[in-house]
């Protein structure tokens, strides 16, 4: 268990700009950061970053928290290991106490076997640089046939495992860890024959695989034999932490080179990410040898909407791959194509250029998507009518996954002039199959994502009007509704006062503790759980602070129950503010004010929720006096109750009448 006063300095330290950058490029909007939401697939930014209040929030789907739930949510790992990152981080040491054996017996499996994969990296990483097999093996490699230096190896953290059948999995038993967990992330194999454990990668160069906080999910082995029986590539199999199509080689390298230069250059392999980092081209990533997927795309677009894609010089089978570039505009990303010297490829061509020649070449030879393939496809076509029909067709399936109509409006113009076809007919061809394939489906997305973008402008809006804003509150008001509503006079207005009219007289009364003097008469809880946390934390400080003292913000948002910090972030950036433009009183119009507001909304949300509470007592009771098998004293006392109640119903709505007065 991690103690509050490490809990606090991490906090502290936590830039939540900094920690969500990593993950998505954050653009300033005055006083906060906007992005495309990385919980959801998005083409418009709903996503808000607030470093003032050290929170964020989509408006698109809804998720909001702090610096240590959104590292939760993205990396899938409980509240002590996201506090724990954030610190390591911020270079803060965590102290905790020793944990008992049920706690350790009960320890995450992804856990484990992150922590196996981190070790393995290390034990692979030693036995190259320190080990004569390795040295002699792969270290050679490395060095001399691809020219990696010092640096670059120690970078990437490349390695070597042991020709040796079972080196390292006997390594990492007498180190500590379970087979369950070798066997789980792929490190070693079980023979059905003896039961043995042998390594997956022995005899191979290693290359970790980073997710994009730069943790060890998976490897890939490559043999230096020339046994074509031998797989060249060997790769870790799927696992509770590592989904291929989820990975990008090298992100995690090159994810602030991305976001600085705004496109990302995509290549195949391991090798061609390595050496054009060395040659000082580093916002390069690799799709490591499998087809390009929609996730790994979405990944991407979290720092770039530009990809360009690199082709080897002599690349076989180059028309498949164009299938990759179909995913990447139907994602909405701008995609440009380089098609390397013939005898090139990016590992060679890296290691022959100096960066600044890599990037010239790239500008000076890159092409849009639809140029390129175009030339690609005509190289065979000549002037044949029928293969001429055929590529402006697949030209079309092209064009049609193009999300932006301005875009689509533009390339359907470019296929025109460049298949030296009729445009009207190409327009018409696209409309028409776009119209088959999509269906109602292009509609029903743009109206949701209208409907997103109203949604946020009213979160965002700071002129609304108060009246428009508030969310009306009636006796069909649910009780969570009702709790909600009183947590938001708390967290909003805690420490404000309002005023109320007695006789001749004005008293001015504060809202928090007229809150709780009316919650305490009637012994009432909160049955919303997390209401009832907001509840009390606000209580233990506002106790602590004294009444008209403002409680921060930073209490409920950096609260440890993420749905606790969740429902803070939501209501602290709820459209149902009562704050009052004054727009209209520039325009001599009465609106009223913040007090006004406060002393009609705060009475009347009190005692909407009693009356809420008390009903729902009395029809407790009246449940209980079907009950046959209660005594003569028993059924007096729920009478008792009933008449008690019904007296408190009757003066609640009393005053109701009086505040709707």
């Amino acid at each position: 268990m991690i103690d509050h006063a490490t809990i606090d300095r991490i906090f502290a330290a936590a830039d939540i700009v900094d920690i969500v950058g990593d993950y998505v490029t954050l653009k300033r909007k005055g006083a906060n950061y906007q992005a495309c939401c990385p919980f959801h697939n998005e083409k418009t930014p709903s996503f808000v970053v607030s470093p003032a209040k050290g929170m964020f929030k989509c408006f698109g789907c809804g998720k909001g928290g702090n610096a240590v739930t959104f590292i939760m949510e993205q990396e899938n790992v409980s509240y002590p290991e996201a506090l724990k990152i954030v610190a390591k981080r911020y270079g803060i040491e965590v102290e905790e106490r020793e944990q008992t054996e049920e706690e350790v017996r009960r320890n995450n499996d992804r856990e484990s076997m992150f922590a196996l994969n981190g070790w393995a990296a290390e034990y692979f990483s030693k036995y190259l640089l320190a080990n004569p097999e390795g040295k002699s093996i792969g270290l050679s490699y490395f060095a001399q046939k691809r020219g990696f230096t010092d640096a670059t190896i120690k970078k990437f953290g490349l390695g070597f495992c042991s020709a040796e059948g079972d080196a390292m999995s006997q390594a990492a038993l007498a180190a500590g860890y379970k087979e369950e967990f070798l066997l789980s992330t792929g490190l070693a194999l079980k023979s059905e024959r003896d039961g043995r454990l042998r390594d997956r990668f022995r005899d191979r160069v290693m290359f970790p695989v980073h997710n994009i906080s730069g943790r060890v999910v998976a490897f890939g082995g490559r043999t230096l034999r020339t046994d074509k029986s031998v797989a060249k590539y060997q790769n870790s199999p799927e696992s509770e932490i590592y989904s291929k199509k989820r990975e990008l080689y090298g992100l995690y390298f090159a994810k602030k080179a991305i976001q600085q230069m705004d496109f990302a250059i995509m290549v195949e392999g391991y090798t061609d990410v390595i050496s054009m980092h060395q040659a000082g081209v580093e916002n390069v990533v690799a799709s490591s040898g499998t087809s390009l997927t929609v996730e790994q795309i979405q990944l991407l677009h979290r720092f770039t909407r530009n990809i360009t894609v690199i082709y080897d010089g002599d690349a076989a089978g180059l028309k498949a791959s164009l299938r990759g570039i179909d995913l990447i505009l139907k994602e909405g990303m701008n995609v440009r194509v380089v098609l390397l010297p013939a005898e090139d490829d990016p590992d060679s061509f890296a290691r022959s250029h100096t960066a600044e020649e890599v990037q010239t070449y790239i500008r000076e030879n890159e092409e849009d998507f639809l140029t390129f393939k175009a030339k690609l496809l005509l190289r065979d076509a000549g002037r044949d009518p029928i293969k001429r029909a055929e590529i402006i067709s697949d030209m079309v399936q092209s064009i049609i996954l193009v999300p932006d109509t301005i875009q689509r409006s533009v390339f359907t113009k470019e296929c025109a002039r460049i298949m030296d076809v009729d445009e009207n007919m190409l327009i018409s061809e696209v409309a028409r199959k776009r119209a088959i394939q999509s269906g109602d489906r292009e509609t029903e997305e743009f109206i949701r994502r209208e409907q997103a973008k109203i949604r946020r402008e009213q979160q965002m809006a700071t002129n609304a009007d108060a009246t428009a804003l508030q969310r009306p509150l009636s006796a069909g008001s649910s009780e969570d509704a009702l709790e909600r509503e009183i947590i938001k006079y708390l967290l909003k207005a805690g420490h404000k006062n309002f005023e109320v009219k007695e006789h001749y007289n004005v008293i001015s009364i504060n809202i928090a503790d007229e809150i709780f003097r009316n919650l305490d008469e009637d012994n009432i809880v909160f049955s919303n759980r997390v209401y009832n946390v907001l509840l009390s934390t606000y209580r233990e400080h506002w106790q602590e602070l004294g009444v008209g003292v403002e409680v921060g913000a930073q209490y409920f948002v950096n609260h440890p129950d993420p749905e606790v910090c969740n429902a803070a972030v939501d209501i602290l950036t709820s459209d149902d503010n009562y704050v009052p433009s004054n727009i209209w009183q520039r325009k001599d119009v009465h609106v009223e004010s913040e007090e006004e507001i406060l002393s009609a909304g705060v009475p009347k949300a009190i005692m909407l929720y009693r009356s809420k509470v008390v009903e729902r007592m009395i029809k407790v009771q009246l449940e209980r006096l079907k009950d046959k098998s209660l005594s003569e004293q028993e059924e007096a006392e729920c009478i008792k109750q009933l008449d008690v109640l019904n007296k408190v119903k009757a003066a609640l709505a009393k005053e109701s009448q009086r505040l709707i007065l």
